[in-house]
């Protein structure tokens, strides 16, 4: 039992103590008195999360303190609320509020004043449907769990990976295709500058065969100063022979000499091998063809073609393992998928027998509260499966059996929603806790009631 509440300076409440002692305790008073407040104040106890906003005026600091009894177990706790932080304790000792979670989950419940506008929701209705599962179920709602962890990593890998394995093969083959492309062109780090000097000389054939022509025409008919300065050689050469210092000099002219002769040689040999060959050119066409096409898909220069092509064929392996890594992860994505669709029909036949279970002893005791022949249904309908299984559950009400049963929120009225929240969460376990509080239980409920 909860043997002693203490607040102070919660909320409207400057101080204020309660002893409510076993068996059935009712607190009563007007509107705004603070008796939802005091609602509050247990559910800190509980470790609840804490709001600055319900520090009250008279301090910097708002403080709950409750003495509970549980057999021959006293425990105390309190929680102390400040404007940055909140701090509990239990029997003296600080202690995070998590703690204080653990030790009174099973030991208080409260409902709140408005929980019939939770029953709803399926997701509440489904809870309290899971709080009463047997031993079995909880046993199928733990492997569902599981196996749905297990689904929820591997396609979280596989959405990492690359997630439809047509699209990493469309990939796959276009980075194939571009580094194929860009590989067989057989081009590499200067061709370009090559190709451009190779086309100009093939193009201009002709020109430039008939310019050195001209060239070595204009040269070869210097052969009156050739022969000057071969006399000249000769003439240098017996004055050296005489005077040594002049060795040089006629080194010089011998140099003369012999590059006319070579240049002549050599615009002779230019001129010849400069034949218009269309074959070659068209050849050399295509290839600049090819190297523009290449550029106009891949980058301005042949550099940035290499380094694109370099590129495509690493990134055509990388998505060749993730295609494989696909592959072999289908198997166990559905193995997985298999195993969630089996432990959730586990589940939902566990969730079943729970809620037979449920509607039974919350009829008994909406009997008890005044309904003659109430009807409470829960109704299971399959879906895709999601992190809390495979059932959307809801919950359908009728005060009496003679009539058509319907969703709470449209069938019960205010004093048969208070009954019925009642009846339920009884049903559910509320009255194993050894504490339940409740927040206006009596809304609507007539007098008799």
């Amino acid at each position: 039992m909860l043997d002693e509440l203490v607040v102070t300076n919660l909320g409207l409440i400057g101080e204020a103590r309660l002893e409510p002692g076993p068996g059935l305790v009712a607190v009563t008073g007007e509107t705004g008195a603070g008796k939802t407040l005091l609602l509050g104040a247990l559910r800190l106890l509980r470790g609840d999360a804490a709001r600055t906003d319900r520090i009250g005026p008279v301090g910097d600091q708002a403080i709950v303190e409750g003495r509970f009894q549980f057999g021959e177990t006293e425990m105390v706790a309190s929680r102390r609320l400040g404007a940055d932080r909140s701090r509990a304790y239990l029997d003296g000792t600080m202690i995070p509020a998590k703690v204080l979670t653990e030790r009174f989950a099973d030991l208080v419940d409260i409902v709140a004043q408005h929980e019939h506008i939770s029953l709803t929701r399926d997701v509440r209705v489904r809870s309290l449907v899971d709080e009463t599962l047997d031993a079995s179920g909880r046993a199928a709602l733990e492997a569902y769990r599981e196996a749905w962890s297990v689904l929820g990593a591997l396609e979280a890998e596989l959405t990492e990976v690359g997630g439809d394995p047509r699209a990493v093969a469309r990939d796959l083959d276009l980075a194939r295709h571009q580094a194929d492309e860009i590989a067989a062109a057989g081009f590499d780090t200067g061709d370009d500058e090559r190709l451009a000097t190779e086309l100009g000389r093939l193009r201009n054939a002709g020109s430039i065969a008939a310019a050195l022509a001209t060239a070595h025409d204009l040269v070869a008919d210097e052969e009156r100063a050739a022969d000057h300065l071969r006399r000249a050689l000769a003439a240098t050469r017996e004055a050296a022979d005489l005077d040594p210092t002049l060795t040089e000099l006629a080194r010089r002219i011998e140099g003369v000499v012999t590059e006319l002769d070579e240049l002549a040689r050599d615009l002779r040999d230019g001129a010849g091998s400069l034949e218009h060959d269309p074959e070659v050119l068209a050849a050399a066409e295509a290839r600049a063809a090819i190297l523009a096409d290449l550029r106009r898909k891949y980058g301005e220069t042949l550099e940035e073609v290499l380094a694109f092509g370099t590129d495509a064929a690493r990134r055509a392996d990388e998505l060749a393992d993730r295609l494989q890594r696909l592959d072999e992860m289908g198997p166990a994505i559905e193995e997985a998928r298999s195993r969630v669709a089996a432990t959730g029909g586990d589940l939902s036949a566990a969730r079943r027998r729970a809620a037979k279970e449920i509607t039974g002893s919350a009829m008994d005791h909406l009997r008890d509260l005044g309904f003659r022949d109430p009807l409470v249904e829960v109704t299971f309908a399959t879906v895709d499966p999601t992190a809390e299984g495979i059932d959307r559950v809801g919950l359908l009400f009728a005060s009496d059996a003679a009539l058509t049963p319907g969703p709470v929120s449209r069938i019960a009225s205010g004093g048969e929603l208070s009954r019925l929240v009642l009846a339920i969460r009884l049903a559910t376990g509320a009255a194993d806790v050894p504490i339940v509080a409740f927040d206006e239980v009596d809304a609507g409920v007539g007098g008799e009631t």
